[in-house]
């Protein structure tokens, strides 16, 4: 399969870092383009019309939206190396589950913990907290949700953890009292480059994440 890749993102994106780790694990070559939200590019705006929104993976000129679409895209095209889902029927479909749980758990609740006050805010340290717990057991024993390597829940996942800083900061409380097992967990995975190299410094999430509290008024 001839390879012209480019990915449609905006740095600080755990969506789009996702596909960037993924890319990375298969050691895929591609062009990244830091797209300005505010100022939508033409070719965003060709290649996901329905969204509208990053990220978007462009192989050979055709695009494939949504970052856990794009991830499993980019596992099934470059099969030959370093699988991210399970062969396994059943393993597969726990891993697409858990995945789901992330989507519609971590993103919405983690920007509650910068984003919102008061009960709110506590309401959301607490639901967050929780939630990861529940991640804690389902990795259980394993060094990584994929079991002895990194698997497609370990990259939907670990975006996040360059987020955790701000959250913790913003939010006034401390992830690894609570999730020492997943904090373990973060940390092995940073160790891999392809993933090390794909995510933002944890400072620098913290300060754009500041940006946006001034701009709805938190501050």
């Amino acid at each position: 399969m001839a390879n012209e890749v480019i990915l449609l993102d905006f740095w600080p994106s755990p969506f789009g870092m996702r596909v960037r780790i993924a890319l990375a694990e298969k050691g895929v070559k591609y062009e990244y383009r830091d797209e300005d939200l505010r100022n939508k590019s033409p070719l965003l705006l060709q290649m996901n019309p329905i969204h509208k929104k990053i990220p978007v993976l462009i192989h050979n000129g055709r695009p494939v939206c949504e970052s856990l679409v794009a991830v499993q895209y980019v596992d099934e095209a470059w099969n030959d190396k370093s699988p991210l889902l399970p062969s396994d029927p059943y393993q597969r479909a726990q891993a697409r589950f858990w995945a789901d749980f992330v989507d519609k758990k971590i993103y919405d609740i983690g920007k509650k913990t910068w984003a919102t006050k008061g009960e709110e805010l506590e309401a959301a340290k607490k639901e967050f907290i929780d939630a990861l717990k529940l991640l804690e057991v389902e990795l259980g024993n394993k060094p990584y949700f994929g079991g002895e390597t990194i698997g497609y829940v370990d990259v939907v996942l670990i975006p996040f953890y360059c987020w955790f800083y701000a959250y913790e900061t913003c939010g006034n409380f401390s992830i690894e009292p609570e999730c020492p097992v997943l904090i373990a967990w973060a940390k092995r995975c940073m160790q891999k480059e392809s993933i090390s190299e794909s995510l933002p410094d944890q400072q620098k999430v913290y300060e754009f994440v500041l940006m946006m509290r001034k701009n709805l008024g938190i501050e």
